[in-house]
């Protein structure tokens, strides 16, 4: 009888000490301070609520090089060969002309069948031949992206009853680490 006389006591310790770690909320007590940090500055590290948190957003761009190709019509012209063009109408100039006349008449007639037959000829061969095409045409373009994304997160938090608002680089959840630290006032 001894021994549950001293467990009565013993679990009424046990359920006061619960209730009071659930009166402060459910937490458990702040970790301690980082090594070398404890005291020296007068700093100790506790938690805070979070009452709000709003995700901060910002645009990133990227850019990528690229290629765009079209198609493009294109009028082309073969080159004539006006050598040959030359030489084949003064041969027919001049035999054309020999035809024509007789004695030095038909010498005259020949030379300048020859004449005419080369300007006729070099004319007829120097345009060629002109033609429509398709061709595909490329360019270097440099493409750009814009993103939405999130660049931080304001947070609203009580600490002993007093509100503060900061911008952090991750969202704490509902309870934020905070370091106090005490210094005496001028």
């Amino acid at each position: 009888m001894n021994k549950k006389m001293l467990l009565i006591p013993l679990l009424a310790l046990t359920v006061m000490s619960t209730g009071a770690v659930a009166q402060q909320g459910g937490y458990y007590p702040p970790p301690p301070p980082p090594p070398g940090a404890a005291g020296a500055d007068n700093a100790h590290y506790a938690w805070a609520d979070v009452l709000r948190v709003d995700p901060v957003y910002g645009v990133a761009r990227t850019s990528a090089p690229s290629t765009q190709c079209y198609d493009q019509q294109v009028v082309q012209q073969t080159p004539g060969n006006k050598g040959v063009g030359t030489v084949l109408g003064a041969v027919v100039g001049g035999v054309l002309g020999s035809t024509i006349g007789h004695g030095r008449g038909n010498t005259a007639a020949i030379v300048g069948g020859a004449v005419a037959g080369g300007a006729v000829g070099h004319s007829v061969a120097s345009g060629g031949q002109t033609y429509t095409s398709n061709q595909t045409v490329c360019q270097p373009v440099t493409q750009v992206s814009e993103q939405r994304q999130i660049v931080g997160y304001d947070v609203e938090y009580r600490y002993h009853g007093d509100v503060y608002m900061s911008r952090l680089s991750y969202d704490p959840g509902e309870r934020l680490r905070v370091r106090v630290s005490v210094s005496p006032a001028d």
